[in-house]
């Protein structure tokens, strides 16, 4: 971990994993939709270090507002 997106990302995930036990539940169809997510999480933190910050933010910003949509829903 040497950059500031692996810091945000993996914070990010560490957030989907929290958000999933916390405030779902738990079923298979919720852990999906967070799935697609985490793999957001990961491509921006490809592009984040890749040298693209803006559009690697924009994935993290996109990628949280998609969990956030799903864990309301679920809620």
């Amino acid at each position: 971990m040497n950059t500031a997106f692996d810091f945000l990302t993996v914070a990010c995930f560490a957030g989907l994993v929290i958000a999933f036990f916390q405030f779902t539940t738990r079923d298979t169809r919720t852990l999906l939709h967070l799935t697609i997510s985490a793999a957001v999480f990961a491509i921006a933190n490809q592009l984040g270090n890749a040298g693209l910050p803006l559009f690697a933010l924009i994935l993290v910003v996109a990628g949280a507002g998609y969990a956030a949509l799903i864990v309301r829903q679920s809620f």
